[in-house]
């Protein structure tokens, strides 16, 4: 199984955004940093999972997923694979064709403070882009 954490910043809100992704299998683990741009920071937690679902498709295909956010809003989602909000469907309908591409995916929310590589990451990735 492939333990997948991710976070998305913006400074503003929206304003410069980054991503930050960290993957464990087992021992190994990666670390992904990646400026995207002007968002907003619902926006940008939702790019990060998407981000991270390519890169596992690339790097990990047919494996069990395990992600883990500290935005509720994205994991209530995902979970639900359902959104009023007309901004979150575009991020919902691509994460679902992702998603189709693992035999298991599972989403789920932890707290800020067991999400400190990815904030960090994040965050590094707003400046990278400044």
């Amino acid at each position: 199984m492939i333990e997948v954490y991710t976070d998305g910043a913006s400074s503003g809100n929206p304003g410069a955004s980054g991503i930050g992704i960290y993957i464990k299998q087992g021992e190994k683990h990666q670390t992904f940093s990646i400026p995207i741009g002007h968002y907003s920071n619902h926006e940008a937690e939702f790019l990060a999972v998407l981000n991270a679902l390519k890169i596992c498709r690339d790097q990990f295909p047919g494996q069990i997923l395990s992600f883990r956010s500290d935005s509720k809003a994205v994991v209530d989602v995902l979970e639900k694979e359902y959104t009023k909000n007309p901004k979150f469907i575009p991020f919902l309908e691509e994460a679902l064709e992702e998603i189709r591409h693992f035999p298991y995916f599972f989403i789920k929310w932890i707290p800020e403070k067991q999400n400190k590589v990815a904030d960090k990451l994040a965050r590094e990735a707003i400046h990278k882009e400044s």
